[in-house]
């Protein structure tokens, strides 16, 4: 059973929307992008992502959510502690985010 992590983000309002967009594609791109050292594969299952869209109005501010999943704690724990790519996203986007939320779940865990 695989570790789903949700990622929540709220952009500053005056990043121009050409930023958002790049940091959003390099986000969906760590599926792809993130090497396991190990096995030299990727890792990291990206289902997808985007900008809200909820009519709901419970927000609280967040702009954009991503799903991903790991098949299991260690690959989450290379991804969150070790992995060149991952960190290298995060350090890209600290100065443009506003706020950062994560979320992580193992389905029927409750």
């Amino acid at each position: 059973m695989g570790i789903h992590h949700i990622v929540l983000l709220r952009f500053k309002d005056l990043v121009p929307s050409d930023e958002v967009q790049g940091a959003c594609s390099r986000l969906i791109s760590l599926g792809s992008d993130c090497i396991h050292p190990t096995t030299q594969k990727t890792y990291v299952k990206v289902i997808g992502g985007g900008k809200d869209n909820s009519p709901e109005g419970l927000q609280n501010g967040i702009t954009h959510g991503f799903i991903m999943e790991f098949e299991n704690e260690d690959d989450r724990k290379y991804y969150l502690e070790k992995d060149p790519t991952h960190l290298g996203f995060i350090a890209s986007v600290k100065d443009i985010l506003d706020r950062i939320q994560v979320v992580d779940f193992t389905p029927g865990v409750f």
